[in-house]
C-alpha cells in the first residue's frame, strides 16, 4: 500500500482509522434497531420452516462469538475466556435467513457468558416490540442451550433423557441454527486480519470497531453477491441501497 499510494505507514493508518470512524458513525444504527415488519418476519419464518424446522415462527438465530486478541498488559483475568482458553472480547449476533447480521451487540469482556450479553443488550425488550403472527403467536429467535426459554426466544431441549420427538426437534433446529456460524465465518474469511490475534491489541487499536465494520462490509458483500446462508434458505438479501437505508428484507 505504501508503494501504491505513496504514503507512509503512519498516514495510511490515520486514513484507515478516519474512514473506520466515519463508517461506524453513519451505519452503526443498522446493528441496533432490528426493525422488521410483519411481511419481513413472515418471509423469514417461512424460509426457516421450508428447511424442515419444526418451529413455524422462528425468524432468525442468536449466538455469541468470541474474538481472540493478544494478551493485554492489564485486565488479563477480565478478558480471559476459560471455555476457548484465549483472551478475547465477545459479541452477540442475530442472523437472518437472508444471510445478514441484523443485530450486533458488544463488545463485552471475554469472560462474560452469553446470558449476560442477552441481558445487557436488552434484546428481549426490543423483540417484544415486533409484530405477532396473524394467529397471535409470537415470532421468536432460536439459540443454543446457553439461553433461557421465553415466548420470544427458543432453545433446544436439555438433558440426557430426551424422547424421540425431542431429539428430532433438536436435530432439525440444529441444522438451521448452524447458519449463524456461517455468518461469523464469512466475516473472518473476508477480513482474515480479524482472526490474527497476535496483531489484535486492545490498548493500541479500536479492535471492537474493526469487527463491527467487518460485519457491516460483509453484509454489504452479501447484498451484492449473496451468501451460503441466503442460498441455504433460498432467501434473497435486500439491495445494497435498501440495506444501507435500514431495510433488512
Amino acid at each position: 500500500m505504501m508503494e501504491k499510494f505513496h504514503r507512509s505507514k503512519a498516514e495510511l493508518s490515520l486514513i484507515i482509522n478516519v474512514i473506520l470512524e466515519d463508517l461506524y458513525d453513519r451505519f452503526n444504527f443498522l446493528f441496533a434497531s432490528l426493525a422488521l415488519d410483519q411481511e419481513a418476519l413472515n418471509k423469514f419464518s417461512e424460509a426457516v420452516k421450508d428447511k424442515g424446522a419444526p418451529l413455524d415462527n422462528c425468524f432468525g438465530f442468536i449466538d455469541g462469538t468470541v474474538r481472540p486478541m493478544c494478551r493485554p498488559i492489564n485486565g488479563q483475568r477480565l478478558f480471559y475466556n476459560g471455555h476457548k482458553r484465549v483472551h478475547a472480547i465477545k459479541f452477540q449476533s442475530v442472523s437472518l435467513p437472508n444471510g445478514l447480521v441484523a443485530d450486533l451487540y458488544g463488545p463485552t469482556e471475554g469472560r462474560r457468558h452469553d446470558a449476560y450479553l442477552l441481558q445487557s443488550s436488552h434484546l428481549l425488550t426490543r423483540l417484544q416490540a415486533l409484530p405477532r403472527k396473524e394467529n397471535g403467536d409470537f415470532f421468536c429467535l432460536y439459540g443454543d442451550p446457553a439461553y433461557p426459554i421465553t415466548p420470544r426466544l427458543m432453545c433446544p431441549f436439555k438433558g440426557a433423557a430426551l424422547d424421540e420427538d425431542q431429539r428430532e426437534f433438536n436435530k432439525s433446529m440444529s441444522s438451521c441454527r448452524q447458519t449463524v456460524e456461517w455468518c461469523f465465518g464469512k466475516i473472518s474469511t473476508n477480513f482474515a486480519f480479524l482472526d490474527f490475534k497476535k496483531d489484535i491489541k486492545i490498548l493500541l487499536q479500536p479492535i471492537a470497531k474493526y469487527y463491527i465494520i467487518g460485519a457491516l462490509l460483509t453484509n454489504c458483500h452479501t447484498c451484492l453477491y449473496g451468501s451460503q446462508t441466503s442460498m441455504f434458505f433460498a432467501c434473497s438479501p435486500p439491495t445494497l441501497e435498501n440495506y444501507l437505508a435500514g431495510n433488512l428484507c
